[in-house]
């Protein structure tokens, strides 16, 4: 199944391709013409690459005439997650062996009794000790054995490890050890997949730092892998162009680099769709925003502040309780398991469940007609006449409603002695409680407040939920942006070349040097600048932003404070602090003006800027929609309504300055949106539908 829409013009071809848990999907730029193109296929899990082949052909579109094809996919967060990765071993400083399994000794659920800890990537059995020392400063203290390692190397390869992992106790500062240990292994095991720390993180703190490079280690072999067959199948296929992957900050990075550091591109979909968030954002003005993408496997949330996505230096990847921290920069995006494919189950006590676990694209939900017994969050759209068993798709992919309604009564109405609409009503409740606590994650959370936020919705089931996940949050305008069931895919067409560095330096502000901070900044902004000129393609301008992770003297944590370059030319120590006061208010809800602050990182982005698409118009239109632009109506349940006659209108068809009271429905080809009885739509001269969210009734 494929969906497209006109094919453009032969021309210079800019091709974005994200892998999801239901649907790949893909968008394409013709940098000659300016036209856009759209293709949606289901993900074919086992074999990726088919599932890529399949989206293009259905659009219709050719990767002869591409010159960048720009990719984002789930397969190494998806490896972490199944643990499904390599055999791999740990290469470690003397004494040291356990810190990956002993971590911070912290226990987030004190009063759960069933607690556990987290559970390392590699067994204890393939960890192994490197003789060799060096001090908190990177000077040697302890030389290192290099024959020991090689012997060490040997048999690893015996043991037939398939990556290894490499981190030496303060490598951040000198990483001369770690060269070597991974040159031995190199030579001694070729072609095995090995990484060293301080390739992927230059910061202090060990435990997150052997955590890194151990997922990195991990998921490297499938992920590079994986890469490699794309590159072939493209080149297979006449493409001639450059392959850049989509990093977790959002930014592009070399196919060369993705194979060596497959862990940065754990969030990529979902970064890119904060990217194309923000790009309406400076279209329409807007400073801030909630990014909030629903698809078929997960729901995901991201923040832009001010005009810029917030980002962290690093995450948790597999829940607080259980996760194992990754320190690389990337967007502050939070995960929740429930899409359009979550399914509904019972479980003990005949609780009614929502998620984690997802049908996926094979079998799918019961509506899918592909075998799926289950009934998902998708079904129960279905039965409440938000989702066109005829016209979904554009009518490509024909759902099977009796089918959702024999799961939804099997499955959940029966057992629980309801009626199969009243279940269908109750599914979605939960998923709308569900998503609401990753919204909360990153704006309440973090010292926002998720109110005065617009919430931009995308992702092909987002816009079915966006009033209702609103109204749970107390939020009163809802944007749906132009294709927004494409929307990841078409956030990687506004992404640029993006490199980050970070250097932690552990100084305090009121006694550094100038002279020294700015030569470390400077270093790695020349960095950047070189991979930005090393590049296949030549941005249209270079953007280089500084900034440093601060803390009160005495805090352990520090907060990342964005810090323009005229605080270090004019030596402004003074205009840094009143900056870190005025974050660590907003996110801790106090500040201490008065009490001194320490510097513990620098940290540089370099930004390539690529061009970007253009985003046109739409005509110009009157209050009322035009007739044409009314496809029917069709009863739709409402909480508090039941069924309700709820006309159905055709995005495509609407114009600029149309008005649309609730209820009603707004189709196009990859997704529906829902306008509660009470809210208001406004198409806005960009095509964006506005909604302003009216009261819970």
């Amino acid at each position: 199944m494929t969906s497209k829409t006109k094919a453009p013009a032969a021309g210079q071809i800019r091709i974005a391709v994200d892998i999801g848990g239901t649907f790949t999907d893909m968008a394409a730029f013709d940098e000659s013409s300016g036209e856009l193109l759209f293709g949606k296929a289901l993900s074919t899990h086992g074999e990726l690459v088919k599932g890529i082949q399949n989206t293009l052909d259905g659009a219709g579109a050719s990767v002869k005439d591409g010159n960048l094809f720009l990719h984002g996919s789930t397969i190494a967060i998806n490896t972490l997650l199944e643990r499904s990765g390599a055999r791999t071993a740990l290469l470690i400083t003397e004494g040291f062996r356990d810190i990956y399994e002993i971590g911070r000794v912290n226990r987030p659920d004190a009063y759960n009794l069933f607690f556990s800890k987290h559970e390392p990537l590699i067994k204890r059995s393939l960890r192994y000790e490197v003789s060799e020392r060096l001090l908190a400063d990177g000077s040697i203290y302890k030389e290192l054995d290099e024959d020991a390692v090689r012997v060490l190397a040997r048999k690893l390869k015996e043991q037939n490890v398939e990556a290894v992992a490499v981190l030496l106790l303060h490598s951040y500062r000198n990483p001369a050890h770690e060269m070597r240990v991974k040159a031995i292994v190199q030579e001694e095991i070729p072609g095995i997949f090995v990484t060293a720390s301080h390739e992927l993180s230059q910061e202090y703190r060990e435990f997150e730092r052997v955590s890194t490079v151990a997922a990195n280690a991990y998921v490297g072999p499938r992920v590079s892998t994986y890469l490699g067959e794309l590159e072939t199948h493209l080149t297979e296929q006449g493409f001639k162009g450059d392959f850049y992957a989509v990093q977790s900050t959002g930014g592009l990075f070399p196919l060369d680099d993705a194979r060596r550091e497959c862990v940065r591109m754990l969030e990529s979909g979902p970064a890119a769709g904060v990217i194309g968030a923000q790009a309406i954002c400076e279209q329409l003005g807007l400073g801030d925003a909630i990014a909030f993408d629903m698809g078929g496997t997960t729901a995901k949330a991201g923040v832009i502040s001010e005009g810029k996505p917030l980002t962290t230096g690093s995450a948790l990847i597999g829940g607080y309780e259980k996760a194992l921290p990754i320190q690389i920069p990337m967007m502050d995006i939070f995960e929740v398991g429930t899409g359009g494919g979550s399914i509904a189950r019972l479980e003990v006590g005949n609780s009614l469940r929502v998620g984690p676990q997802s049908a996926g694209s094979s079998p799918g939900p019961a509506c899918y007609d592909r075998g799926g017994s289950e009934p998902t969050v998708t079904d129960a759209n279905l039965l409440l006449g938000r989702l066109d068993a005829n016209n979904f798709l554009g009518g490509e992919m024909p759902l099977n409603l009796p089918a959702a309604q024999r799961a939804m009564k099997n499955k959940v109405a029966g057992p629980l002695a309801m009626d199969p609409v009243q279940a269908a009503d109750g599914i979605l409740r939960i998923a709308v409680t569900a998503m609401s606590h990753a919204v909360k994650a990153v704006t309440t959370e973090r010292g926002l407040d998720a109110g005065r936020f617009t919430m931009v919705v995308y992702g092909g089931a987002g816009p079915l939920h966006a009033s209702a996940i609103a109204r749970e949050l107390g939020i009163k305008n809802v944007l749906i942006p132009f294709a927004p069931g494409y929307f990841s895919a078409y956030g990687m067409l506004f992404s640029d070349l993006r490199y980050d560095y970070v250097r932690s330096v552990f100084r305090k502000l009121d006694d550094v040097s100038f002279d020294d901070i700015e030569a470390i900044y400077a270093g790695m902004e020349a960095e950047g600048m070189k991979a930005i000129g090393g590049s296949a393609v030549t941005p249209e301008a270079v953007v280089i932003e500084r900034a440093a992770d601060m803390r009160y003297v005495g805090q352990e944590h520090a907060v990342t404070v964005d810090l323009p370059s005229e605080f270090f030319r004019n030596q402004d120590r003074q205009a840094i602090k009143k900056h870190f006061d005025d974050l660590h208010a907003v996110r801790y809800g106090t500040s201490a003006p008065r009490e001194p602050a320490d510097l513990v990182s620098l940290r540089v982005t370099v930004l390539g800027r690529m061009r970007k698409p253009p985003r046109q118009a739409v005509a110009e239109g009157t209050e009322q929609p035009a007739a044409y632009a009314l496809r029917a109506h069709k009863p739709v349940y409402f909480r508090g309504s039941g069924f309700v006659s709820t006309p159905v209108y055709k995005r495509p068809a609407l114009r600029s300055g149309n008005r649309i009271n609730g209820p009603a429905l707004v189709e196009e080809h990859a997704s529906t949106t829902v306008v509660q009885p009470g809210d208001t739509v406004v198409v806005d001269a960009f095509g964006n539908l506005q909604i302003s969210v009216g009261a819970e009734k």
